[in-house]
C-alpha cells in the first residue's frame, strides 16, 4: 500500500528538481526525503529517479505519479476537512423524526435554524407517530424525534434513550362556536350526549379522550375517527361532533372555540429523545434548534417544560 507522506514527499521532490529543495519545503532533512523516495521506490517496484553527483532527474514514471499523486493529495485534504467538519458538527447528517402537529408549528423554526447555523449539514425529517418513531431512534435510522405522551396515558422510556422535556400543551375541548357549552371553561360532562370526533382508534389521543369521559362518569358516542386535526376543526365547524385536541393541534377558526375543561387541566408534553450513546456532533445544534424553535410558539395553553 503506498504512504501518502511518502507520495506528498515524491511530489515535492519532482515538483522542487531536488531533495534539498523539498527537505526545506516540508521540514525534513534531505536524509530524511532520500529516505521516503527510495521508500517509495521501493512500494512501486520501479526507480523514479536518475542520481546524479549534483542532480537527479526525474523518470517517466515519476513524473506520472507525481501529476496523478497530486490531484489525489489534494482530494485526501479535502477530506480530511471534511472530517473535521463532521467531527465538529459543521459537516455531516442529522435525521430528524417528528409528529404532525410538531410539524407544523415546531419543526420549521428549528429546521431554519439549524440551516443557518450549519448551512453545510444535511437535515433530514420523517414524521410519524411516538409508536412509530421510537424504534426507529432506538435502531440509529433516526438521530433525534420529537414525541408526545398525555397525562391520562403516561409513557415508559427505554433506558437507552435521553428524553429532554420541550413544551407542555393543555388539552382543549373543541366545540362549535355557538354551542351552548362554550364557555370560558368547559365541564366536559355536559358534553355526554355529543357525538365526539377523535383520532385513529388504539391511538394515545384516542384513549386519553375516553379515559377523561369515563373520569366524568360516561362513555364517549365516537362517531368520526381522523388524526388530521385540520378535518376534525372542519367536522366541529360543521356542527356533527365535538372533540378534545392539543394546544399544538388547535388553529383559531371563525366558528369553533377551543376552551380548557374546568376542573384540573390536562396535559401532552412534548420531549426530545435520543439514544445516549449516540455521538453525532450534530445532536447538541438540533436540540437547541428546538429548544429556541418551541420558545417561539410558547403562549396561551403552551408552556416551556
Amino acid at each position: 500500500m503506498l504512504n501518502p507522506v511518502h507520495l506528498r514527499t515524491l511530489v515535492e521532490v519532482v515538483a522542487t528538481g531536488s531533495f534539498a529543495a523539498a527537505a526545506r519545503r516540508l521540514g525534513y532533512t534531505s536524509s530524511a526525503v532520500s529516505q521516503q523516495v527510495s521508500a517509495f521506490e521501493r512500494a512501486v517496484g520501479t526507480p523514479l529517479f536518475e542520481r546524479e553527483a549534483h542532480s537527479i532527474r526525474p523518470s517517466s514514471a515519476a513524473l506520472f505519479i507525481a501529476e496523478r499523486g497530486a490531484e489525489l493529495l489534494a482530494a485526501l485534504d479535502g477530506f480530511e476537512d471534511e472530517i473535521a467538519g463532521l467531527v465538529g458538527g459543521r459537516r455531516g447528517r442529522v435525521r430528524l423524526g417528528t409528529f404532525p402537529t410538531a410539524s407544523a408549528r415546531v419543526v420549521p423554526h428549528a429546521v431554519a435554524r439549524l440551516a443557518a447555523e450549519r448551512p453545510d449539514a444535511e437535515i433530514q425529517l420523517d414524521e410519524g407517530e411516538p409508536d412509530d418513531l421510537l424504534p426507529q431512534v432506538l435502531a440509529g435510522s433516526l438521530d433525534l424525534a420529537l414525541v408526545y405522551a398525555y397525562d391520562l396515558v403516561p409513557r415508559t422510556w427505554p433506558e437507552e434513550l435521553t428524553v429532554s422535556p420541550l413544551l407542555d400543551e393543555a388539552l382543549l375541548i373543541m366545540v362549535p362556536g355557538n354551542h351552548p357549552a362554550n364557555r370560558a371553561q368547559i365541564r366536559v360532562e355536559d358534553l355526554r350526549d355529543e357525538r365526539w370526533i377523535c383520532s385513529r382508534d388504539g391511538t394515545a389521543g384516542a384513549t386519553c379522550a375516553v379515559r377523561l369521559c369515563a373520569a366524568h362518569g360516561f362513555t364517549p358516542r365516537i362517531s368520526f375517527r381522523s388524526n388530521d386535526y385540520g378535518l376534525v376543526r372542519g367536522l366541529v365547524r360543521a356542527g356533527v361532533g365535538v372533540a378534545m385536541v392539543p394546544a399544538l393541534g388547535f388553529q383559531p377558526t371563525a366558528g369553533v372555540a377551543g376552551r380548557p375543561m374546568r376542573g384540573k387541566p390536562l396535559w401532552r408534553h412534548v420531549f426530545a429523545v435520543h439514544r445516549t450513546a449516540n455521538a453525532n456532533p450534530l445532536l447538541r445544534d438540533a436540540l437547541a434548534a428546538l429548544g429556541s424553535a418551541c420558545d417561539q410558539v410558547v403562549g396561551e395553553h403552551l408552556t416551556r417544560a
